[in-house]
């Protein structure tokens, strides 16, 4: 079984953010980079499905050279090789054209993947893919179990969990839940050590179409100053919440 694990390079959750002057862009400047929460639970379950039932896992990136050390990281987690995919993303769509383009060559039987990455929260690429391919989709996974060629995945609905079977090939988008944290793999130094020598692939965009332009970015306006009311002034508080809060 061959398994294509998506990742995303996003900033630290610690990570201040800032724009460009003008505000056309985010400022890269002095960011730490990692791994997707949301994909490092799918790479993890990959690894497992490694392990069990011996299949061989790649994780494909869309971006610059700069994403290539979250992508050793990602090997050394224990990915066998890795496909770079040479082109700065800017919207959805062109990043699932190159991940659906990589995963048609390389006849792929599982596709994983974060359900959206932690700095956009779009949410919108694995459906693409899937679409693209002409595949069943699961998303939000919660639980994934494989037999043969047959997968069946758990998702979360409102209320309870839902429990789907699909034929492979197939493009499942996980979530936390997809394996316990306590089983996220953290790289040791032999991991580290084999990741320098393993594959890593560039290959160039099948095209440049984008969908979707940024226009503008702002930062989320500061929080204004607390205003004390003593507790028995009650009058008070409800003339702030109605006059300035405006949310009485």
């Amino acid at each position: 079984m061959k398994i294509l694990v998506c990742i995303s390079s996003v900033p630290d959750t610690t990570s201040k953010i800032n724009f460009t002057a003008d505000k056309s862009a985010f400022d890269k400047n002095g960011i730490q980079w990692v791994i997707n929460p949301l994909d490092e639970f799918a790479l993890t379950k990959a690894v497992k499905l490694q392990e069990s039932q011996g299949a061989t896992v790649t994780v494909i990136n869309v971006g610059d050279a700069g994403t290539e050390p979250v992508m050793r990281k990602a090997l050394a987690i224990g990915a066998n090789d890795a496909v770079r995919v040479n082109l700065d993303p800017k919207d959805s769509y062109s990043t699932a054209k190159e991940i659906a383009a990589v995963a048609q060559n390389g006849g792929y039987d599982l596709i994983l993947c974060g359900k959206e990455s932690i700095d956009y929260n779009g949410g919108s690429v694995p459906g693409m893919v899937a679409q693209l391919l002409n595949q069943p989709f699961v998303n939000a996974s919660v639980g994934l179990d494989v037999n043969g060629s047959e997968a069946t995945a758990v998702r979360e609905i409102e209320g309870g969990k839902e429990t789907i079977s699909v034929k492979l090939p197939a493009v499942i988008a996980g979530q936390k839940g997809l394996v316990d944290e306590k089983d996220l793999i953290i790289p040791n130094m032999r991991g580290i050590m084999s990741a320098r020598t393993k594959p890593l692939q560039v290959v160039e965009p099948t095209s440049s179409e984008v969908k979707v332009q940024g226009v503008s970015y702002d930062s989320v306006p500061p929080r204004a100053a607390v205003k004390l009311v003593s507790p028995d002034n009650l009058d008070e508080l409800v003339r702030l919440l109605h006059q300035e809060a405006k949310v009485i």
